[in-house]
């Protein structure tokens, strides 16, 4: 009896270890000649905001002679990120810990906390400041805008956020310029968006910027969504 008892240990051990082995994956391949596109993935992070702009923008690959997007996720943590809505998540790269790609292109959903604890992050915050920088393109979605604004970034740059919570952005931010009613705000580098559903349009929105409108309609119909700019509620404030 102990004897089998000792060898159902020895087996327990060895799926533990089979199981930690597989919960570590590789850093994913990124096309040298692609946008490299961080999508900032915290626990408690929404779903929407983060798989509406990665359907759209993975879908990039698919077109033909543009310059495409590798799509991957960063996030403060090495175990897996826990979305609002329960879904487990393994992060590509730690931003703490990991030596970062160059990102190009920096998404920033929202999360359940990103009116209170999360502002008090300072390596999250710190992270977002650093890398607008010498991105191209700074983009945010629902209660992001708050992480956004939090870091600085946003001075002197109009923006949106959730329309349930204009009020509360503009209560905490009110130095800066804010509008409502709007999907998505675009001045300078920042894009910043609505959020939920619609941040499909925002992200089609960017990609009709960087690819004309013929790639944006041939994405929006390769995901049957409804596309027309000139139908949307936005505002442009400057181009990058």
């Amino acid at each position: 009896m102990k004897k089998l008892l000792f060898t159902l240990i020895i087996i327990s051990f060895g799926c533990s270890n089979q199981t930690r082995k597989e919960t570590t994956l590789p850093k994913p391949q990124l096309n040298p000649n692609n946008y490299n596109v961080a999508f900032l993935i915290i626990d408690g992070v929404f779903n929407t905001e983060l798989t509406a702009p990665y359907d759209i923008f993975h879908h990039t690959i698919f077109r033909e002679n543009i310059k495409a997007m590798n799509v991957f996720t960063v996030s403060n943590q090495s175990t897996p990120v826990r979305t609002f809505e329960g879904l487990n998540i393994l992060p590509d790269y730690n931003f703490l810990t990991d030596s970062l790609p160059n990102i190009d292109i920096l998404v920033v959903p929202s999360a359940e906390h990103n009116l209170d604890t999360d502002l008090e992050n300072e390596a999250l915050i710190n992270f977002v400041k650093q890398t607008s920088k010498n991105a191209i393109y700074v983009t945010s979605h629902c209660d992001g805008a708050f992480v956004l604004a939090k870091s600085g970034i946003l001075n002197g740059i109009e923006s949106t956020t959730f329309p349930g919570d204009i009020e509360a952005y503009k209560k905490m931010f009110p130095e800066l310029i804010i509008h409502d009613s709007l999907l998505f705000v675009h001045d300078g580098k920042f894009i910043t968006s609505a959020g939920d559903a619609k941040s499909f349009e925002a992200s089609l929105y960017l990609c009709e910027l960087l690819y004309g409108k013929k790639v944006a309609d041939e994405l929006a119909k390769g995901l049957v969504i409804d596309w027309e700019l000139d139908n949307i509620p936005h505002i442009v404030v400057s181009e990058n």
